[in-house]
């Protein structure tokens, strides 16, 4: 397989940690709130899955499980956050550090192990063409994460509760005031953030990379929160954004495949090298981020 097949094959599945993630975190940041939290959701969303699974639970045990847990924290922030109005990003961060702990914690007797993955689900005739060939072979989280992504751009452009998410998020005063019971909202919005994330970790260590590691979630989390800013808070562009992070993880691994000599913790750090790079661009263009920006984000609204 070439460097740009293996690219190409691969870029979805690379991507789909991110891309759950960061579609949580856009509706949770939708409805005003910044949660910092997401790594340590996705985190301990990994270790619950892999234990499921590793203990013959199956993996749709393991995600339902892990995104039980990456609720479970959400609404631990979210009581810190908007009941008690805490902080939004200090507690983001108490989240962050508890859920990096908690999986290290149980995770450390598994250290090491593997499970079996997920076999891939291929598009008949698509899959057999030559070097795009591998875009159609996918697994079925990759799959249903594609139409999720459908659906929730689909879900906030064009229904009610789409609308009145943002409408929260834009103006919690207006909204209340006409009825719409914005404390709630925003509690439903994190918690469906916090599913998200168990989701994606879920996906990180019992399908993309069915082992488990200490650290193994690697920053994913924080990647993903900048990947709501690089989309300018817009379904479509975390998409684009997903995916070319998940092809900038690859490249390396291609480029040293075709003999390229690369430094490995170079390599390791191009997501985040391209992370800095995107966001200095899109910070640059104030115009564009006042367009499409939460004018509530992070500030915090009283009973």
């Amino acid at each position: 397989m070439s460097g740009l097949a293996f690219i190409i094959a691969g870029m979805l599945a690379a991507a789909t940690p991110f891309l759950l993630a960061a579609l949580g975190e856009l509706v949770a940041e939708r409805s005003g709130v910044l949660n910092l939290g997401i790594e340590g959701m996705m985190a301990f969303g990994a270790v619950v899955a892999f234990i499921i699974v590793h203990q013959g639970g199956g993996h749709a045990a393991g995600f339902l499980a892990a995104g039980v847990a990456g609720m479970a924290l959400a609404l631990v922030f979210a009581w810190l956050a908007l009941s008690l109005r805490a902080n939004q990003v200090a507690a983001g961060l108490a989240i962050a550090i508890l859920g990096e702990g908690l999986s290290a914690l149980f995770g450390k007797t598994y250290e090491s192990t593997t499970v079996t993955g997920l076999p891939k689900i291929a598009v008949p005739g698509l899959a057999d063409l030559p070097v795009a060939g591998g875009l159609f072979q996918q697994d079925p989280i990759v799959w249903l994460t594609l139409l999720a992504t459908l659906g929730l751009w689909y879900a906030l452009r064009f229904t009610k509760l789409g609308l009145v998410i943002r409408a929260v998020g834009e103006n919690p005063g207006a909204a209340r005031a006409i009825g719409y019971p914005v404390l709630a909202i925003r509690y439903g919005a994190v918690a469906f953030g916090g599913l998200m994330a168990g989701f994606a970790g879920a996906y990180a260590s019992t399908v993309y990379t069915p082992l488990w590691a200490e650290g193994m979630i690697a920053g994913r989390g924080w990647i993903a929160l900048a990947l709501v800013v690089f989309a300018t808070w817009m379904t479509g562009r975390v998409f684009f954004g997903a995916v070319l992070f998940g092809a900038v993880s690859l490249g390396g691994l291609a480029a040293q495949a075709s003999g390229v000599s690369l430094n490995s913790q170079f390599l390791a750090s191009l997501p985040y090298i391209v992370t800095i790079i995107v966001l200095g661009i899109i910070s640059s263009n104030k115009r564009l981020l006042k367009i499409n920006g939460v004018a509530s984000l992070g500030e915090p609204f009283g009973p």
